[in-house]
């Protein structure tokens, strides 16, 4: 599986941003994508993750309200709008899925989000 972001950049805080991911190869094996986030000198963190049966979503407390984690199964791509953008919000996000019966991790090559204030 190969994942590709896109959609980052520099906006005032308050603004708003449309990341995608872009997912191709064996597909058909991810059980869940997500979007995660790391800051510089932080832990990377879990911002939220979508399950490919139902489309059950969960958030981080800090981005709940604000954003929201989508899916095109057509296009197989992910989407994490992110609105009221606020200066902790800034870091590299990266996408995520998670493949096969044994959970196996992939990761895209990120993409910085700069919020200014």
């Amino acid at each position: 599986v190969q994942l590709v972001e896109s959609g980052g950049g520099l906006v005032q805080a308050g603004g708003s941003l449309r990341l995608s991911c872009a997912a191709s190869g064996s597909t058909f094996n991810i059980n869940a994508m997500g979007w995660y986030r790391q800051a510089p000198g932080k832990q990377r963190e879990l911002v939220a993750t979508i399950t490919s049966g139902r489309g059950s979503t969960n958030y981080a407390d800090s981005v709940k309200g604000r954003f929201t984690i989508s899916r095109d199964n057509a296009k197989m791509t992910m989407y994490l709008q992110m609105n009221s953008l606020k200066p902790e919000d800034t870091a590299v996000y990266y996408c995520n899925a998670v493949v096969g019966p044994t959970s196996y991790d992939y990761w895209g090559q990120g993409t910085q989000v700069t919020v200014s204030s």
